[in-house]
């Protein structure tokens, strides 16, 4: 029987999780032909481990390892483009989203003819409780609030992360999606060309099965990204812009370090200049390395590979920024305009060669780019 309904579940260090998941969803979906993908980013708990022996067992299990990228978002999307079904539903490994009422929606989404449909915390039935204290829901409503600033759509819940969509949605928004941070149903809704035809259910949250959770710093930062990019990123790219950031952070370091060694230390001005301009490339390539290229982030010899090839793509970009600036100003361009385009010449360069070369795309998740 041809398979009906793929279940995509990204996962990163769920290995108490894993077994207990794939019984639950046997147990839900009887009557049903179904499959389930799970997608690994190369956890580390053996969780790859406890996939690869069910996925022998079981013939509606199917693992997939991601290598060398991570992301919840991208995993989604790969999960999603792994399947022929007609139909995929997305869920988290850690039993904290009601595999019950999978049969529900997709009842909801064949009867009523919809593109979507989202299994809602703040939907009528619904609820929070499963999230662990009371300043992560007021923080989860107001990344709610945020979310309907760049969407088509007034979902109650657009940061869930249970939902349940067409193939036909799929492969008509994938080529628009971002790929970045946790939150994917975000993404589709507002990188549709179109209203969508949606539902909600109410869905109680429950507490998490094993394991801890993944929200830190760093995921809130990848959601204000991704806010950004559906909110800008078709002007300019929103890693761009962190480039730039991170960029305007090194210069004022390198301002403090060559007064701090030329004036402070009394050092000769260019062992001091290139001293500070050697101390604020490497803040700015660590900076970078963990936040613009998060998604594609360098470790043990590849940080020290691309260390080096940051060098020396940064000290092309300021002779290119040099040489242009003193073109311009030859030619007659004002000072400060001549100044500025070379600059602006030269962060470009850095960016393009940085992003191809030294945080080069590694397979199947350039849509996070």
């Amino acid at each position: 029987m041809p398979t009906e309904l793929t279940i995509v579940v990204p996962t990163l260090n769920e290995a108490g999780n894993i077994v207990a998941l794939a019984d639950a969803l046997e147990r839900a979906l009887q009557g049903v032909a179904w499959d389930v993908i799970f997608v690994d980013d190369d956890s580390t708990d053996g969780t790859g481990e406890v996939l690869r022996a069910l996925s022998q067992q079981r013939p509606h299990v199917r693992y997939l390892r991601r290598v060398g990228r991570r992301g919840l978002s991208s995993a989604c999307i790969e999960g999603m483009l792994a399947t022929p079904a007609p139909v995929i539903a997305v869920m988290d490994a850690d039993l904290q989203h009601d595999e019950t009422l999978l049969p529900e929606m997709l009842r909801r989404l064949r009867e009523r003819h919809l593109d979507i449909v989202v299994a809602s915390r703040f939907a009528e039935g619904g609820s929070a409780q499963g999230l662990s204290s009371a300043s992560r829901e007021r923080m989860s409503r107001l990344g709610n609030r945020l979310c309907r600033m760049v969407m088509k759509a007034d979902v109650s819940d657009p940061l869930s992360g249970f939902f349940m969509l067409r193939r036909e949605l799929v492969d008509e928004v994938v080529h628009s999606l971002s790929g970045k941070g946790f939150k994917i149903l975000l993404d589709i809704f507002a990188s549709a060309r179109r209203p969508l035809a949606f539902d909600e259910v109410g869905m109680v949250f429950r507490q998490r099965h094993a394991g801890d959770s993944k929200l830190d710093t760093l995921i809130i930062l990848e959601f204000a990204i991704l806010l950004a990019d559906k909110a800008v990123g078709k002007v300019v790219p929103i890693r761009f812009v962190l480039f730039v950031m991170v960029g305007l952070l090194g210069m004022a370091l390198h301002l403090l370090l060559l007064s701090a060694f030329f004036r402070g230390a009394a050092m000769p001005f260019l062992p001091a200049q290139t001293l500070a301009t050697a101390g604020a490339m490497l803040v700015n390539f660590t900076l970078d390395n963990r936040f613009t290229y998060r998604d594609r982030r360098l470790k043990g010899r590849e940080f020290l590979r691309g260390l080096a090839l940051f060098f020396v793509a940064c000290s092309i970009g300021a002779l290119v920024n040099f040489q242009m600036a003193e073109f311009l100003y030859q030619g007659g361009t004002p000072w400060p305009i001549a100044g500025l385009l070379g600059a602006v010449i030269g962060a470009v360069w850095n960016f393009g060669v940085n992003s191809t070369v030294t945080w080069r795309r590694k397979g199947p998740d350039a849509l996070s780019a």
